[in-house]
């Protein structure tokens, strides 16, 4: 295994200077720091481990958490993982701080500021797919300060990794189950959270092109945006049903999903609906229960806490980049039979 004195060797450079350059500390010329970063790959050197715990305890890592709708009962599993996490991480002297802010632009750029003026080593985030958040997470990258993104993905940004569900394939597999559990002619609404999160658009593009062969059957009537909230929820969906009666499926591609269902049973429509949606949290699992929700996708929410900060971690101490750029967590389909 080759070693920084060997590395120093070839390189014409000091011991000193090549410990700068593999453990980011400090600057270095940028033509020698890519010199000692090449001599480093051809020698798979590779990090002593005992060593980087040491050096993690040194630092005083601080990593930083921003979750959406704090309303969302998804997010309190969410939650618990960060929480498991940082409870792990403090033992190497890392603080964790956790922002939890509306499905909203300005809050999301707000919390990012107040994370870097507290001077965050990196940050895990759920993006609000704009232009501002892909710019600023390209800027956190060129200040050394790493990104990785849950649940929700932004695409071309500068994150180095992803923790989530493949959201094509859970609105395919939405579509699937709907085929499976209904006959005759189906008129689907659909409720989702926001066209402004990348992962409530895929999963709607990825139902749509399951459901494409069947459109003889199977209609998609209308889509509607509750932005994970309850009580609009209750509301649209309430106003969706009554304006289309002839709508026998729901489809809830984000939150809102209890107060969905409160205006399902308060029109009395609940035994002529076929409804898919995510997550099995104490209200989803109890109508499930009641046979009022057909089928719910979970989406391991603990993993999707905690791994982002493993992963964040692990690229703060050794300067290695994540195995993968996509760490989708496993498709669990809960039915009344398998609660």
């Amino acid at each position: 295994m080759a070693t920084i004195k060997e590395i120093a060797l070839l390189a014409g450079v000091s011991r000193g200077t090549v410990d700068r350059v593999l453990n980011h500390r400090g600057s270095v010329n940028p033509e020698t720091a890519e010199k000692i970063n090449r001599i480093a790959k051809e020698l798979e050197y590779k990090p002593n481990r005992a060593g980087l715990v040491l050096a993690a305890q040194k630092k005083k890592l601080k990593l930083g958490v921003i979750l959406f709708s704090p309303e969302n009962p998804f997010y309190v599993d969410v939650l618990a993982g960060v929480n498991e996490k940082a409870e792990e991480l403090a033992g190497y002297n890392c603080s964790v701080i956790v922002k939890q802010i509306p499905m909203d632009l300005e809050a999301q750029l707000m919390a990012l500021d107040e994370l870097v003026a507290e001077e965050v080593n990196g940050i895990a985030l759920a993006p609000y797919n704009d232009d501002c958040i892909r710019e600023r997470i390209n800027s956190l990258a060129g200040q050394g300060i790493p990104v990785v993104t849950l649940n929700t993905d932004i695409e071309n940004s500068e994150r180095i990794a992803y923790v989530g569900s493949h959201y094509e394939k859970s609105g395919s597999t939405a579509a699937g189950l709907l085929k499976l559990m209904t006959t005759g002619q189906v008129n689907v609404g659909i409720i989702t959270g926001s066209s402004q999160i990348l992962c409530h658009t895929e999963r709607i593009a990825g139902f749509r092109k399951t459901l494409s062969p069947c459109r003889n059957r199977i209609h998609i009537t209308d889509i509607i945006e509750a932005h994970d909230d309850e009580i609009e929820s209750y509301e649209r969906t309430f106003q969706l049903l009554r304006d289309h009666p002839e709508i026998n499926a729901l489809y809830f591609a984000a939150g809102g999903v209890y107060g969905g269902c409160r205006s399902v049973t308060a029109l009395g429509r609940q035994n002529r609906m076929c409804i898919v949606a995510y997550d099995l949290v104490p209200t989803t699992r109890e109508l499930v229960k009641k046979g009022i929700i057909s089928a719910v996708i979970c989406q391991q929410p603990k993993v999707q806490g905690s791994r982002p900060l493993e992963l964040l971690f692990a690229y703060l101490t050794t300067g290695e980049y994540p195995e993968k750029e996509q760490y989708y967590v496993a498709v669990d389909i809960r039915i009344r039979e398998n609660l």
